[in-house]
């Protein structure tokens, strides 16, 4: 985090810094025992701590690259939107979904999770349908279901793209993503620890990789607009 700090200082740049602070305190309320903090007893508290950054890191990047680093205006595009949607997105899904191998462990120590107040999944007889239906059952199918409508969205806008490879490209990827996040939403064990954090870490390093690999695009469609 220091580090962090020293880089944003000698970038200069305030969006940067101002990322890093909201951070460091949501992340210190989000764990700190003290009075009035530990905010991951608390659902909806312990779901703004990853949502806030995950988003302030997309837009603060953003109007780095394009005012401090390039000297340009800063001009929110549609795709900065879409991108900040999509993590906003796929933050709400990590908060509901961190929760669901630890439910035991939360129920017993009072911290009242969606996954404890829920329960870890949606008893109906045909899974097939758990798209359609997850909205209305429990965490683990919700968080599925949200990702479907998210990749669904994803390949809706990169379809409405008037560049062809962008539109091949966005259809193509978010379709094999959501197709992998079928099949591996199939076989997992919600008795089973092991099954559910692997799943759980098969989204956080697909949300690592969005969001590292959103600062080359950013910069690339920054380049792009001063042409």
């Amino acid at each position: 985090m220091f580090q962090s700090f020293a880089m944003g200082v000698m970038f200069q740049s305030p969006p940067l810094l101002s990322a890093l602070l909201v951070r460091f305190l949501l992340m210190t309320a989000y764990s700190v025992q003290l009075p009035l903090l530990r905010w991951k007893r608390n659902a909806f508290l312990a779901a703004i701590c990853i949502l806030i950054p995950r988003a302030m890191d997309n837009v603060a990047t953003f109007i780095h690259i394009q005012k401090y680093a390039l000297g340009r205006p800063v001009v929110f595009t549609r795709s900065l939107v879409f991108a900040v949607a999509f993590m906003c997105l796929f933050s709400t899904i990590i908060a509901l979904s961190k929760d669901i191998e630890d439910v035991d462990g939360d129920r017993e120590h009072g911290i009242q999770s969606l996954a404890v107040i829920l329960g870890k999944e949606k008893a109906f007889s045909h899974k097939f349908f758990f798209f359609f239906l997850g909205w209305f059952g429990k965490v683990f199918w919700l968080c599925i279901s949200m990702l479907l409508i998210g990749y669904g969205c994803a390949m809706v806008i990169g379809a409405s793209s008037s560049f062809s490879t962008t539109k091949f490209v966005t259809v193509l990827g978010h379709c094999v993503l959501a197709s992998t996040l079928c099949l591996r939403a199939w076989s997992v064990d919600l008795d089973n620890k092991a099954s559910i954090s692997s799943f759980y870490m098969l989204i956080w390093k697909a949300s690592d990789r969005i969001t590292s690999g959103q600062v080359k695009i950013f910069i690339d469609l920054v380049k792009l607009s001063t042409n």
